[in-house]
């Protein structure tokens, strides 16, 4: 269950940081970097590796704790998580676009960790390779937001790299065992895992 819990709080972080671009064009530096390295971590040995250790997690694990037990404040939120889980069973079950976007991501993995996963150039790399791939499975990840910011292709960018990223998580999730029905049927283990994870 902890495995799950961390790639739960991966996608949680990735995609309380598109609802934040989307409504204010800007994202919290930090937890952008642990979301876009994910990205590149393909070959990790473990979901902490991935996030490069729980610790960088905590916000994510924070979201989760507040969804379980009621008390989240965006209902874009889940909505958005349910629609990139449903967008990874059609990426999964997508074997030609799925070795796409894995080679996309080791041709920018270089640029990645010369000039920083966050890095403008890198940004629009993986906002370009999520529009020439997962963008064309249906149904679509609609991110709601403010227009002034939806309407620059630097915003664009960067939500779709993230949205990049928080595919990762739900491929995550699915790889160690995880399933919808665990946020119904083991909501007591995910909340003791979380607060395990917290302390």
């Amino acid at each position: 269950m902890d495995d799950r819990v961390l790639a739960l709080a991966g996608l949680a972080q990735a995609l309380r940081q598109v609802r934040r671009i989307a409504e204010t064009g800007q994202a919290d530096a930090s937890i952008l970097a642990t979301c876009l390295d994910s990205v590149f971590r393909i070959d990790a040995d473990s979901p902490e590796e991935v996030y490069g250790g729980a610790r960088n997690l905590r916000p994510g694990l924070l979201l989760l704790r507040d969804f379980l037990s009621s008390q989240g404040d965006d209902p874009q939120l889940p909505k958005l998580g349910l629609a990139v889980s449903q967008l990874e069973r059609r990426f999964v079950a997508d074997e030609e676009m799925a070795g796409r976007v894995h080679e996309g991501i080791l041709a920018i993995r270089p640029q990645a960790q010369e000039l920083g996963s966050s890095h403008p150039q890198v940004l629009s790399a993986l906002g370009t390779l999520y529009a020439d791939t997962v963008s064309q499975l249906r149904p679509k990840v609609m991110v709601q937001g403010n227009p002034h910011y939806l309407g620059q292709a630097g915003v664009v960018a960067e939500i779709r790299a993230i949205l990049l990223a928080a595919l990762r998580s739900a491929v995550l999730w699915r790889q160690v065992g995880g399933s919808v029905w665990d946020l119904f049927l083991r909501k007591r283990a995910l909340q003791q895992s979380i607060e395990g994870w917290l302390d």
